[in-house]
């Protein structure tokens, strides 16, 4: 008898195992499905950067101030740009453009210690309108910054 009951329980763990499998690959399809199609030439021809911003780096310098640990001991450096650029849409944002520029941050954590970091910022109308990379984006967002900042002219070693 307990030798049925166990052969039991096993069969519906694996049961359980192949649908929870099943369900993750359905789920991942599914997300898959709602990234839109990269833009064609065409249609990138077609985007509306407005006017190169002439004071771009006193823009980067004003969208980072609130958002670095401490504004007056950053290091930030023009690697490239601005140059028109569009970031491709993801599941984590929607798709933007503009004048895209690469910056490194070098900014003090809390603690002391300094920590650099790549980033892009993309600017529209005399405004951030999005940005990758940064201290706080993950693998994915810090892997497209360098992406792009290699596409602007600046190769990350």
């Amino acid at each position: 008898m307990a030798l049925r009951a166990d052969r039991m329980q096993r069969a519906r763990r694996a049961l359980r195992d192949a649908l929870i499998g099943r369900l993750a690959v359905l789920a991942a399809l599914a997300l898959l499905g709602c990234q839109s199609p990269p833009l064609t030439g065409e249609q990138i021809a077609a985007l509306d950067y407005g006017p190169r911003p002439q004071s771009y780096e006193k823009i980067v310098r004003d969208y980072l101030h609130d958002r670095l640990n401490d504004p007056g001991f950053a290091l930030i450096e023009f690697r490239a740009g601005p140059s028109a650029l569009y970031q491709r849409e993801t599941l984590s944002r929607e798709r933007q453009h503009g004048w895209a520029v690469c910056i490194t941050v070098n900014e003090r954590d809390p603690g002391g210690n300094y920590l650099e970091y790549l980033m892009v910022v993309y600017i529209r109308g005399a405004q951030v309108v999005a940005a990758d990379g940064g201290r706080l984006e993950r693998a994915a967002g810090l892997g497209y910054a360098r992406e792009q900042c290699k596409q602007l002219g600046y190769e990350v070693f």
